[in-house]
């Protein structure tokens, strides 16, 4: 068995990826991700707050959101992706945009192995703030 230093938690492998608990910030969100994919992390946040700084920034669903009266856009780290969520009208609003993406209801998947979009979800996250933001 493998104990994790931080959490306590024990683990059948050594190193066993999992969440050590509930971040409380977007700073420990990204910090407790892996070190290849905190910089497209930190490029979603950074095109998320130019786009729409007047949105407090909080952890909700123990995601990374974007809040204004409620939460308007959530992004999370995934093992092939990072998955934004800015909800199901959203994604419908901007199908032209997202055909190249993997999309469900409300959710885009940004494959780690392709350019981020940010002008577009700089351009999602000002729809949101739009449609949604008190």
């Amino acid at each position: 068995m493998w104990k994790c230093p931080q959490c306590g938690r024990s683990f059948a492998r050594t190193d066993q990826p999992h969440d050590c608990g509930k971040p409380e910030t977007i700073d420990q969100y990204i910090d407790a991700q892996d070190e290849a994919i905190r910089p497209r992390l930190r490029a979603v946040r950074e095109a998320i707050r130019a786009a729409i700084p007047e949105a407090r920034e909080r952890v909700s669903w123990s995601m990374p959101t974007f809040w204004k009266g409620r939460n308007l856009i959530h992004f999370a780290a995934n093992k092939k992706h990072i998955g934004l969520y800015p909800g199901d009208e959203a994604v419908a609003a901007f199908a032209d945009r997202l055909e190249a993406f993997d999309t469900s209801k409300g959710t885009i998947r940004l494959p780690h192995a392709e350019p981020l979009p940010l002008g577009l979800i700089e351009d999602i996250a000002r729809w949101c703030m739009e449609k949604y933001g008190q």
